[in-house]
């Protein structure tokens, strides 16, 4: 009798290693919601986005919202979490990819709050990180700026090499144009616009007339100098058209806003998963955005179903 007591009790500790194997869930059920900002929430791009995100939740779920800006250092989120934690909050959000460091560091001092960041990642069992799939949105971008060119030249402003979107960027305008020259400089940080005017100006130099650029920061004053000069540009983050009609080729689009409503219901049902989660086209967070007058019907009939045939298969076009 005695070893089976030794056994069962060898089982059930079996079963519950195995249990704590999987990721871990949120204990669920919103209260109230926080948003941390590196710089400002009226870039009308990224931080606009965050700020659009925390409004939705707000509206859908009757709750208490929280932002605070300029959060750009381990010392200033952590005097905000404790603000926020005095407040009732039990998510926080961190709007980019430097808050899964200091949510790494800060996350077990607040077992009760789930922090949630942006392409980091996310090491405890009370965060989470979300990570754009960015290289598809770069490689449908890449074809259009690879038809659109008239001087075999495109060029790309990125903020840092590690963006999946510019290797798709860089794939997709030679897939599509295999005489293309792309060109790639790098900012090296996501709003120096000064910087990004200076590499603009050299790559528009060598020829480029179709330019991406990918810094959320810089990337309208970016738009502003390229329509000026009478030549195409491809939209980051945001639908970009309005910054000219014909002038912007199209955008390709994260719907930060609306991942945002989709973590907060997850969280709400106890459902949402630490680790590093990913999204793209197929959870419908990722898009292009609306298309120039001046790319043709039938390319656009082609992009689009490109982009369908990515949905349901995940297979990008190759030769």
């Amino acid at each position: 009798m005695q070893k089976l007591f030794v056994r069962f009790g060898i089982l059930l500790l079996s079963l519950l290693l195995l249990a704590s194997c999987g990721q871990a869930m949120s204990s669920g059920k919103l209260k109230k919601a926080g948003l941390l900002i590196p710089d400002t929430i009226n870039d009308q791009v990224w931080g606009t986005k965050g700020y659009k995100g925390m409004l939705k939740i707000q509206s859908h779920y009757n709750i208490e919202v929280y932002y605070k800006e300029g959060m750009n250092s381990q010392l200033v989120v952590e005097r905000a979490v404790k603000e926020f934690d005095q407040k009732g909050v039990n998510i926080i959000f961190g709007h980019g990819n430097e808050y899964a460091e200091y949510f790494n560091q800060i996350s077990p001092n607040y077992p009760h709050i789930h922090f949630v960041s942006f392409n980091g990642d996310a090491e405890n069992t009370n965060t989470t990180s979300l990570n754009f799939e960015g290289y598809a949105m770069g490689f449908f971008g890449g074809m259009i700026a690879g038809h659109m060119t008239k001087t075999n030249a495109v060029g790309i402003i990125a903020a840092y090499e590690w963006q999946p979107e510019i290797e798709g960027f860089y794939e997709g305008a030679n897939y599509e144009n295999p005489q293309v020259d792309v060109m790639i400089s790098y900012v090296g940080n996501w709003d120096d616009d000064r910087k990004a005017i200076e590499l603009l100006d050299k790559i528009m130099a060598r020829g480029a007339d179709v330019i991406y650029p990918a810094g959320d920061g810089y990337n309208v004053p970016v738009i502003e100098q390229v329509k000026e000069r009478g030549f195409y540009a491809i939209g980051y983050i945001s639908d970009q058209s309005d910054l000219g009609e014909s002038a912007v080729l199209t955008s390709t689009i994260q719907h930060v806003d609306v991942l945002y409503e989709l973590v907060a219901e997850l969280f709400n049902k106890g459902e949402l998963k630490s680790g590093n989660l990913s999204f793209d086209f197929q959870d419908d967070v990722i898009t292009l955005g609306k298309f120039s007058s001046d790319i043709d019907q039938e390319f656009i009939n082609k992009i689009n179903a490109a982009i369908a045939k990515y949905r349901e298969t995940g297979e990008l076009p190759s030769k």
